[in-house]
């Protein structure tokens, strides 16, 4: 197989680029997808059935739909509905924050109800408000338990920022595409792509096992 070096070379700097905007489309949207996570995680423990249905719903529907297709509908159909035209920007942000908000809810809710009940009660006894409590014992508690989770859905969310491409968003595929359509190859730039990406994850999983043993 003759393997071009000097392709990948040439392609270089668009790479790199590509990597910036993955990286940072994916820590904006874990963050986003966090703090809306939080809110429909809380939403979906709330005692009432009726008003866990909307937070419950959000969930089902986003875990249970493709990305892909969720990711065209931002696009296509919500973005040209308030913005009046598309923007891959705002779709490759809002559409993974989406997509994470449901999986973080998840999170929230699982470390949340993990710590023993009679915690809250104490707090509360003590003269607590149900906030506080909240605020003070049982989330710094559950955080802990919620960094492995966490660590998880944002090395899949690097990943999954990939279908990104769809939508000519300038990602590490897009210009992977790109060389391949230029130099009609094929190994040189998924290798390429598929070694970037080896190293971003693997990078992230060596620092997020390193901060779950420091907490």
């Amino acid at each position: 197989m003759d393997f071009r070096f000097d392709i990948i070379a040439h392609y270089g700097p668009v790479f790199l680029r590509g990597t910036l905007f993955t990286v940072g489309v994916s820590i904006v949207s874990i963050i986003l997808g966090s703090i809306l996570g939080l809110g429909i995680g809380f939403g979906k423990m709330v005692p009432k059935a009726y008003l866990r249905w909307p937070f419950h719903s959000y969930i089902n529907f986003f875990r249970g739909t493709p990305l892909y297709v969720q990711i065209l509908i931002v696009h296509f159909g919500v973005i040209p509905l308030f913005y009046g035209s598309t923007n891959v920007w705002l779709t490759s942000f809002i559409a993974l924050s989406l997509n994470s908000a449901a999986y973080s809810a998840e999170i929230f809710r699982a470390g949340i109800q993990s710590i023993d009940p009679g915690q809250r009660e104490a707090a509360l006894s003590l003269g607590m408000t149900k906030r506080q409590a909240m605020r003070f014992i049982i989330l710094p508690q559950a955080i802990k338990r919620m960094v492995p989770a966490f660590g998880n859905e944002f090395i899949v969310l690097v990943k999954d920022s990939s279908l990104l491409a769809l939508v000519a968003a300038p990602e590490i595929m897009y210009w992977s595409n790109t060389m391949k359509g230029q130099y009609l190859r094929i190994w040189e730039p998924y290798l390429t792509a598929a070694f970037i990406y080896f190293v971003l994850t693997y990078s992230l999983s060596k620092l997020l096992n390193y901060i779950e043993r420091k907490v």
